[in-house]
């Protein structure tokens, strides 16, 4: 089997052969890469926010003007084109959300050197040719960004895992950005940073900047190691009301447990028991076992209408007192004088 090529290194090679396709990225949280005849046209990502998405959450674009492009526009990719076509957008206002768009995304795709990688040709983006980028200058910045959050705080498990804050601040005084205290209010241990990105109409990488930022500062807790391929373990649960195992260690019983003679000061001690004592009885290890539940006695057949028996039969119901006469006579005077 040959080795897998890294995502960065199989975008050169299609770029060099000018070829028109999709770079498909595959791991967490990977990302597609769309090439026309060599040049990146999009990129996209789960843990970025898209055009869509950062157009209607930062409310520059109302989300039925949105889905009514993408229903008109999709089949022929052609969205982005009626979008400055008829007039919601100015061109440069496009190109400059699908830059931003293009090279956050392209950081989750093309940061790991170990994701598998494939390229398919002939693989259109529904959004259409709005810019050109060239394919080094975006690999180029995809390493640029992985460095410096590197720098700040090395941990990647950071940009994928739910963020939790601390309970408490690791000294008197902290100061932090606006950013960092949006992110701060809307984590709620749940949240994802491609979550909080999504809910605050940020970028995917300036979220994961600010949380890397943050949790230099300590204000977050540090994802837990990566688990192992292995199966995790599961515990069979127990039944209701048991706080220890099912399965206990044999205790002997009364007439087994070996007794300590006491030997007077000078005296030899006795000689051992002979080995016959230690023979446990069968009916000791049957009597250990626990018990089965009691079943209730089965009734005797009776004759259809015949009473039961005084010792099963239920007690009889309390009289019902009757009727309250003095409530009846208030209920019909005011019913009269409502006529």
């Amino acid at each position: 089997m040959p080795p897998a090529v890294a995502p960065s290194r199989l975008l050169k090679q299609a770029a060099d052969d000018g070829r028109t396709g999709a770079l498909l990225v595959g791991g967490a949280p990977g990302g597609t890469v769309y090439l026309v005849r060599g040049a990146v046209t999009y990129a996209e990502s789960a843990a970025a926010p898209g055009v869509g998405e950062l157009l209607t959450v930062s409310g520059r674009l109302a989300a039925r003007t949105w889905e009514a492009a993408l229903e008109a526009g999709a089949g022929r990719g052609a969205v982005g084109h009626l979008l400055y076509e008829q007039g919601h957008l100015t061109q440069g206002e496009l190109e400059l959300c699908v830059l931003g768009a293009t090279y956050d995304a392209a950081y989750f795709a093309l940061g790991r050197p170990d994701a598998p990688a494939e390229f398919r040709d002939d693989v259109r983006h529904w959004l259409g040719d709005v810019v050109r980028i060239d394919p080094g200058a975006l690999t180029r910045e995809s390493r640029r960004r992985t460095k410096l959050v590197e720098d700040i705080f090395p941990q990647p498990g950071l940009d994928t895992a739910p963020v939790i804050p601390v309970t408490r601040a690791p000294r008197e005084r902290v100061s932090m950005t606006a950013a960092q205290w949006e992110l701060l209010v809307h984590a709620d241990g749940q949240r994802t940073p491609a979550d909080l990105a999504q809910l605050l109409g940020r970028a995917g990488y300036a979220t994961v900047l600010e949380l890397r930022r943050m949790a230099a500062l300590g204000l977050i807790e540090a994802p837990p190691p990566a688990t192992p391929d292995n199966p995790d373990f599961v515990r069979l649960p127990r039944a209701h009301g048991e706080a220890v195992n099912r399965v206990r260690p044999a205790v002997p019983a009364a007439s087994e447990a070996p007794t300590v003679p006491i030997v007077p000061s000078g005296a030899s001690p006795p000689a051992p028991a002979p080995a016959a004592v230690a023979v446990v009885p069968a009916q000791v290890t049957v009597a250990s076992a626990p018990e089965a539940p009691a079943r209730p006695p089965k009734l005797a057949r009776r004759k259809p209408g015949a009473r039961l028996p005084k010792e099963i039969a239920a007690e009889p119901p309390e009289p019902h007192p009757g009727a309250d006469e003095v409530l009846l006579k208030r209920i019909r005077t005011a019913l009269r004088a409502l006529r």
